[in-house]
């Protein structure tokens, strides 16, 4: 006989659920939070021995491309004064044709005299075009500074003024006014100013942005095609210049800073810049690994794998580009990586990925 054939069993029972007599469980009496200091701090990430190294990692892998500082430059001032030279040197030459021309006959010298005039107007406009266009970049460059400052303000204030000059330099981009007019019905509320910058780098920068991405893989692609099928490193040399040349003028178009030929010369030599100070290739952005150590270039010919590395030049040179001409820094979207157009340069990257190891064991 088991415990359970030797236990009473109860027999069943019927209650009445009116019964006056019946008490009904009263809950209990919820207890007051409280504090208790136990004594327990939490060490920073800047100052955890462990993630020191990764931060200052992270931290070089996310660094942005930033214009270079105007300084006084003596090759400049000499630059200036034999432009000036110049100037009067053509300048004397045109009188004494003119001079000349009316000597042999009157009409000669008013014809002279008309080209010489047409030939200023249109220095002028050159000029005057030219001087916009810087004007327009250094303006893009105090919009994001002046977001960077705002940021460390949390009244709603300064970050509504760099968003008024955001949208004002962002009015003539269709791809804007769904984001402009979302922007506008916040016009009553009150954001704090971090906040703010989000809401308004979400809005108006992500249409442009997934552009910008767009132009970067297209570029590189074209890149990575012609240099693998062009037979001399001349024409892929000439071919990179005029392809990233492109590439940045239209991202400093996409951007609202449409630069002239003096801007274009500026951001091209900024990127450049950037590049050689941080390396041509991110080493954070796994390119090498991924490119060599997972053994891509042995299974792509040797013409492909020039075409495939100098489109992802052309990628790394775009995103320098993208950190020059966007008005304001990334901060609430993701800064796009070399990475992100890996796999459609080189769709073996993630299968050649995935299998090294097995193929390496």
């Amino acid at each position: 006989m088991t415990d359970d054939d030797r236990r009473p069993s109860r027999k069943p029972a019927a209650f009445a659920v009116d019964d006056p007599q019946a008490r009904i469980a009263q809950p209990a009496k919820p207890r007051l939070p409280s504090s208790f200091d136990t004594g327990i701090s939490i060490t920073p990430d800047a100052d955890d021995p462990f993630l020191a190294e990764t931060i200052a990692q992270e931290d070089a892998l996310l660094e942005e491309a930033r214009p270079r500082r105007r300084r006084f430059s003596f090759a400049r001032l000499a630059m200036g004064a034999l432009g000036i030279l110049v100037s009067l040197a053509i300048g004397v030459w045109v009188d004494a044709l003119v001079r000349d021309l009316f000597t042999r006959a009157d009409w000669l010298g008013w014809l002279a005299i008309a080209a010489a005039a047409t030939a200023v107007i249109g220095l002028l406009a050159i000029v005057v075009r030219e001087t916009a266009g810087i004007f327009r970049l250094n303006a893009v460059q105090a919009l994001k500074q002046e977001a960077q400052e705002a940021r460390h303000d949390v009244s709603p204030k300064p970050a509504r003024k760099v968003m008024a000059h955001l949208i004002d330099l962002l009015a003539a981009k269709p791809d804007t006014a769904n984001g402009r007019a979302r922007l506008a019905r916040t016009e009553g509320e009150i954001i704090d100013g971090p906040h703010l910058l989000d809401l308004a780098e979400r809005e108006l920068l992500t249409p442009l942005d997934r552009q910008a991405r767009s132009l970067i893989l297209n570029a590189s692609k074209r890149v990575s095609i012609v240099t693998a099928v062009s037979p001399r490193a001349l024409v892929d040399l000439g071919y990179v210049i005029y392809e990233s040349a492109r590439l940045i003028r239209t991202m400093a178009d996409l951007y609202g800073g449409r630069p002239g030929s003096l801007g274009l010369i500026r951001l091209f030599r900024d990127v450049v810049a950037h590049l050689a100070v941080t390396g041509s290739i991110a080493v954070g952005d796994s390119l090498m690994q991924q490119v060599v150590g997972h053994g891509i270039a042995s299974k792509l010919s040797a013409r492909l794998g020039e075409g495939v590395i100098n489109g992802l030049m052309t990628a790394r040179i775009g995103i320098a580009a993208m950190d020059l001409c966007r008005p304001m820094p990334f901060h609430a979207l993701k800064r796009p990586g070399i990475g992100d157009f890996l796999a459609d340069l080189a769709p073996g990257a993630s299968r050649s990925s995935a299998t090294s190891p097995q193929g390496d064991a």
